[in-house]
């Protein structure tokens, strides 16, 4: 279990999980404060999400409007969102990925990955 068979280190344990959790607050912040943009139709509707998933902005173009095609919008809309959120997911895994790996890997709960 531990090298050499003795006993674990406790305060190198204790500095190493204080440094864990710095580590991971500081992700979670940086998460946080990222702002991800998502397109579809071609840069007619975009979506800004945080690195958390949160949307936090929505553009649409004058030219995706059309008051007898609202399907196409709310599927460019959707589109859009999705990708946005596509790529908090994609941070979120890059950033807390490492760190949580010493966790045993799993997902942590309340997080987007």
């Amino acid at each position: 279990m531990f090298p050499g068979g003795g006993q674990p280190n406790m305060q190198a344990l204790l500095k190493q999980a204080q440094k864990m959790q710095q580590d991971l607050a500081q992700a979670q912040q940086e998460l946080a404060e990222a702002r991800l943009t998502g397109s579809a139709g071609g840069g007619l509707v975009e979506a800004t999400v945080t690195g958390n998933g949160e949307l936090t902005a929505l553009t649409i173009s004058p030219q995706a409007v059309d008051p007898e095609d609202t399907e196409t919008l709310a599927d460019l809309v959707l589109a859009a969102v999705r990708d946005a959120v596509g790529e908090a997911q994609k941070m979120a895994a890059e950033r807390m990925g490492p760190l949580t790996q010493g966790l045993g890997g799993g997902a942590i709960p309340g997080l987007p990955f």
